[in-house]
């Protein structure tokens, strides 16, 4: 099969790559690199694409007419949206680029497979959406209009574009709410990446509402084997939760990465972030039903693979 992925150099967007060469696929990839974090990062996240089957190509989603001519070129059998301006907190200092790639970059690719239709197009939604929803777990029933960020608010978005364009255009569409990704070659801005550095260098670890948080954190191989099989499945338009269904709280989290890491942290106790939420943690049974899978991987040893590639690479 044929699948073009958005975001190929992203975190997520790598290790989804990598799985379906490994399978027999063909990937055409695009990014943008953007700015937003290390290009050297996923410079080297994509030299570990490196293969017959693979083609990549610098391309931005919010380019219409750039994305038009590889939707024309390529003709992708499925369509693996991982491309998006990621990051909570960042979109309360930038929402222009939140609009510009999660809501017109997203709009475009709509409009590309329309016009091209692919057996099954999947996105990746957030967790985020849930907002400061108190009723845990959170399930795909519950009311989601009510987003704490902007970023939030754009995934809610392409929810419902989605959602049109498989009512109206017979367009096979699922989006994936994500919670928490974690493991090698993850995100610098995210809390794995930055508890690393300051663990290794003695640095102190800023813990946010003073540590009464709790986070579902999900490794990597886990979220890269459900949306492979929700890629597997086309559906007319469907929304899924992919999470650990665990919540783990923040001060014990700090201390897994105390084990992985062999050394103690320094904490610095600090006040809730705008934007942010207490507690994430998802209902993974409709998933589960769906394909016969949810993630389940323990925290110690995502961590401890994480530590091991964390070592190695810095």
């Amino acid at each position: 099969m044929k699948v073009l992925v958005t975001g190929v150099a992203g975190f997520i967007g790598m290790h989804c790559a990598q799985r379906l060469l490994e399978r027999g696929d063909h990937v055409v990839g695009i990014d943008n690199f953007s700015t937003y974090y290390s290009v050297e990062l996923k410079k080297d996240r994509l030299a570990r694409l490196k293969h017959a089957r693979f083609e990549f190509q610098q391309v931005d989603i919010a380019d219409a007419s750039e994305l038009t001519k590889i939707f024309e070129r390529t003709k992708p059998e499925a369509v693996l949206n991982l491309a998006a301006q990621a990051g909570v907190r960042y979109s309360i200092e930038n929402p222009q680029a939140y609009v510009q790639t999660n809501v017109v970059g997203f709009a475009n690719l709509l409009e590309c497979c329309r016009r091209h239709p692919p057996r099954h197009l999947v996105f990746a939604s957030s967790s985020s959406v849930y907002g400061s929803n108190p009723q845990l777990p959170w399930s795909e029933s519950h009311n989601v209009d009510h987003p704490v960020s902007l970023y939030a608010a754009t995934k809610k978005s392409n929810e419902l574009m989605a959602h049109v364009y498989s009512h109206v255009h017979g367009l096979n569409v699922t989006g994936l709410r994500f919670f928490t990704v974690y493991g090698p070659w993850g995100r610098p801005d995210m809390s794995p990446m930055l508890f690393a550095h300051a663990i290794t260098q003695g640095k102190p670890i800023q813990v946010f509402n003073h540590g009464d948080m709790q986070r579902d954190f999900t490794y990597i191989d886990d979220i890269v084997e459900g949306t492979l099989r929700v890629l597997d499945r086309p559906a007319p338009y469907a929304i899924f939760n992919i999470g650990n269904h665990q919540p783990v709280a923040l001060l014990d989290y700090i201390a897994a990465m105390e084990r992985a890491f062999g050394k103690e942290a320094r904490l610095e106790m600090k006040p809730m972030q705008p934007g942010d939420v207490k507690a994430t943690y998802a209902d993974t049974s409709a998933l589960r039903a769906a394909v016969g899978f949810a993630p389940s991987t323990p925290l110690d040893t995502g961590l401890a693979r994480f530590a091991a590639w964390f070592k190695q690479y810095y």
